[in-house]
């Protein structure tokens, strides 16, 4: 198995439990893992036979920005349940979902939640 990792793919969306996050919106980052099998795509240096990154990351672009969510544990569970289904080639898949400025009343970088799932045999 090989991994296939997008690291960092920032978006400006409007998710949050309070009514100003979802007003004023924040920065979102994203982490995504894609274990499957590139050995054929490797030998042969064909797109076509692994998995087109800059496809995930237009779907991923597309569930971030296409709805507002009150959690970010939502938010990475969708793109992971959405992402497997959308590419037969994953075998599993792990996503983060990290949120900046984090109203709670304190200092820290980020809340991060990740889902990690597999595609059922």
């Amino acid at each position: 198995m090989n991994v296939i990792r997008i690291k960092n793919a920032s978006f400006y969306a409007y998710h949050g439990a309070m009514k100003e996050e979802q007003h004023i919106g924040g920065k979102f980052e994203a982490d995504v893992d894609i274990y499957t099998d590139f050995s054929e795509a490797a030998a042969t240096d064909d797109l076509e036979k692994t998995i087109n990154y800059e496809k995930v990351y237009r779907y991923m672009t597309e569930i971030v920005n296409g709805k507002k969510y009150f959690l970010i544990e939502t938010i990475a569970t969708r793109l992971a349940e959405n992402l497997l289904k959308q590419f037969p080639q994953i075998q599993k898949i792990s996503v983060r979902i990290r949120k900046n400025n984090v109203p709670v009343g304190g200092v820290l970088d980020y809340v991060e939640a990740e889902v990690v799932k597999e595609r059922k045999k």
